[in-house]
């Protein structure tokens, strides 16, 4: 199985094998993410922390990402249809993810109780859905649970170089043409709404307070688009969060301190059946 339909959207998955007596994985990617981006520097971490902690994996790319279906008139007027997006986002578009998209991705694939594993978008998508779905545990790497100045700057920047590099064999844009059907969809949906006025507003952090599960959360403190104020106010409203810094790290953990987040999520997971 490569490709599943949610609500008439074609969406990209692939599947990471491993023993059915345990919760699998399912990986949530990150506002440029997508299934093939996983792999970073010759690795393929969800294989690796699939094969550490013994598990089985999903992966699936949101719409408009990888090869999954595009986001219909993507900087066009918002409306909804479905559980979807048409024309540019809206501040709940990872409520809509976590809470419409993701349970029907779920089902489709036969998983009742996963563990949850996002980056940065996908860990707020991830904690989002731990606050209303019963899951077995929840990996929030990078996650956004409040809007930070640092962050709505390093993404006006992101802006500034896909605009101004869009020939270049090495820029942003073409960069991401090797991972993304179409790498305009995927650019402007998330930057849209990150820079919009009305998503300066978003806060999750009551919201989250009902996560049961155990929840590990992760932040690189060399990450221009997040601070670790972002584990210190999960911890304030979820007191059995355990938190973990990682020096010399930026915003993908997964790519720039593998090894220490395997171990980490492996030594997490340990009592999670």
């Amino acid at each position: 199985m490569n490709r599943i339909v949610i609500s008439g959207v074609g969406l990209e998955v692939a599947h990471i094998p491993g023993p059915s007596n345990k919760a699998p994985l399912v990986f949530l990617h990150e506002g440029l993410g997508s299934v093939s981006l996983w792999q970073q520097r010759g690795r393929h971490w969800p294989t690796e922390l699939c094969a550490a902690t013994g598990r089985a994996g999903w992966m699936y790319s949101r719409r408009g990402y990888g090869q999954s279906d595009p986001v219909e008139n993507v900087r066009g007027p918002s409306r909804r249809s479905g559980p979807w997006h048409i024309g540019r986002h809206e501040p709940d578009y990872m409520h809509l993810e976590a809470n419409e998209v993701l349970p029907q991705v779920l089902q489709q694939l036969g998983i009742s109780r996963p563990v949850l594993v996002g980056h940065s978008d996908g860990a707020t998508i991830a904690l989002l859905h731990a606050a209303h779905h019963e899951v077995a545990g929840c990996v929030a790497v990078a996650p956004h649970v409040f809007v930070e100045e640092m962050s709505l700057t390093a993404i006006a920047q992101a802006k500034n170089l896909y605009q101004t590099e869009p020939q270049s064999a090495g820029g942003l844009r073409q960069r991401l043409a090797r991972h993304h059907r179409d790498a305009d969809n995927a650019f402007w949906q998330w930057n849209d709404v990150w820079l919009s006025e009305a998503f300066r507003t978003f806060d999750i952090r009551e919201e989250i307070r009902s996560i049961a599960a155990p929840l590990l959360t992760v932040q690189g403190l060399d990450d221009e688009y997040g601070s670790m104020e972002q584990l210190k106010s999960i911890e304030t409203v979820i007191a059995s969060a355990i938190s973990l810094e990682l020096t010399q790290c930026g915003h993908s953990p997964h790519r720039d301190q593998p090894d220490r987040l395997t171990e980490a999520v492996q030594g997490f997971l340990r009592h999670i059946v």
